[in-house]
């Protein structure tokens, strides 16, 4: 599989002039808390999103990807969806918005490669949206501030917090109002907030980003379902309306801002599925607190029990989970070295995160495999996880972890590359 930058050379015919690269993430803990306001933690792991791109001079935008036949062709005065190539519309909504905030940017050809897996629950579409925006400002050099953006005449420097900040908020914009899905801000600020080693701890209501270290004889795996996720299909907005449902009907601006022992005694003022979905997200934002201090103790036991809580709080009150997650997540936490499992990500299919002691790897993975094919009849090729840096350009990124699958590797040339799968 040739990677963004030969698919480039091939489809257009010379060498583009830079790269930019976005990790996925995995969420650690806080199920669909973020648009709640509430808290979340996550990880950016070393599945990747790359764009190789070159600005043309005529209005012109030409997009190909290595996961996808053709080339989507549009002009940047006439962006609009294109059914027979869903993938381009996650690109599309982030220049939408980049021309709603005032950004000028002109033509441009553009090739994308991706490591990570559609429909796994690692936030494929936030990595490309952070990364076309990310690659327009390289092209046409701008900065975001809170009441548009400024025009540069020259290559602008990586954005600082509140920029990344505001990129975040632009991608996420793109997702609600081009794609169609609305989530909130856990996915984009874990890509461009990434750091290797680190757990990333987002408050959503207060818009902070805190890095816990994450380190020590414990790996993080991830356990494919084999159930492919569709967030646009609407079960996603269905959760998010019920717990803005509950929310108004409890005369709070969001559920971040009620407290498990009110909404106890409230419960006569809302609806049965409005009631547990915000009895969910009040408790999993409980359990993020819980699960911060415990990263700091270097409590792995505990953390690990609050993941399984909320798995089950995904499953038996938000009910965003599948039998086959279930079932991974059963699987696991009967395994020696499993410190705790769940669902990761929007839900309704996807993958599991794992915590598992690296001396009981071998047998954590070699058991998950045998036993989930004989339960379900799939392989979850359970793959062992970095955790990586934040998205930028691929010459300034200070580290990638590499791979046994040697998806991302380091030459002595200090250059990034992504290498065949």
């Amino acid at each position: 599989m040739m990677d963004a930058v030969q698919k480039f050379k091939k489809e257009f015919g010379y060498t583009p002039v830079g790269q930019v690269i976005a990790p996925g993430r995995l969420e650690l803990l806080g199920n669909h808390t973020d648009y709640n306001q509430g808290l979340v933690m996550a990880l950016a792991v070393d599945r990747v999103l790359q764009i190789a791109f070159a600005p043309r001079q005529d209005g012109r935008i030409e997009l190909v990807s290595t996961g996808y036949p053709g080339k989507e062709i549009f002009s940047r005065s006439r962006i609009k969806k294109n059914p027979e190539c869903e993938w381009a519309n996650y690109l599309k909504g982030v220049l939408i918005q980049l021309q709603d905030r005032g950004v000028y940017f002109g033509g441009f050809n553009a090739a994308v490669h991706g490591t990570i897996p559609a429909g796994a629950g690692l936030s494929s579409s936030a990595a490309l949206e952070m990364a076309t925006a990310l690659a327009i400002r390289r092209m046409y050099p701008f900065v975001l501030t809170d009441s548009g953006s400024m025009r540069l005449n020259e290559a602008s420097h990586p954005p600082d917090f509140k920029e990344r900040i505001l990129l975040a908020k632009l991608c996420r914009d793109a997702e609600n109002q081009f794609v169609g899905v609305q989530c909130g801000l856990l996915d984009p600020l874990s890509s461009i907030f990434g750091r290797a080693n680190q757990a990333i701890c987002i408050d959503c209501l207060h818009e902070t980003v805190e890095h816990f270290p994450f380190i020590g004889e414990v790996a993080v795996i991830i356990c494919n379902s084999g159930v492919t996720h569709h967030l646009n299909d609407g079960s996603y907005n269905q959760l998010r309306d019920y717990c803005r449902n509950a929310a108004k009907k409890l005369q709070v601006t969001s559920l971040r801002k009620m407290d498990l022992s009110t909404l106890k005694k409230r419960k006569g003022n809302l609806f049965h599925r409005e009631y547990d979905c915000a009895l969910h997200v009040v408790s999993e934002i409980q359990r993020v607190i819980f699960g911060e201090k415990a990263l700091e103790e270097g409590n792995l036991e505990q953390f690990g029990q609050y993941m399984l809580q909320s798995h089950e709080s995904s499953r038996d009150l938000f009910r965003n989970s599948c039998r086959e997650l279930d079932t991974l997540v059963a699987l696991a936490r009967n395994k020696n070295g499993c410190y705790g499992a769940r669902l990761t990500g929007g839900g309704f299919g996807g993958a599991t995160i794992n915590l598992v002691e690296r001396k009981h790897l071998g047998d954590f993975m070699d058991g998950m495999a045998q036993d989930y094919q004989h339960a379900v009849g799939f392989d979850p090729d359970p793959q062992i996880i970095q955790i990586v840096e934040g998205a930028g350009d691929i010459d300034r990124m200070p580290r990638i972890l590499t791979r046994q699958s040697g998806i991302v590797t380091k030459p002595s040339d200090q250059r990034w590359v992504l290498d065949e799968l």
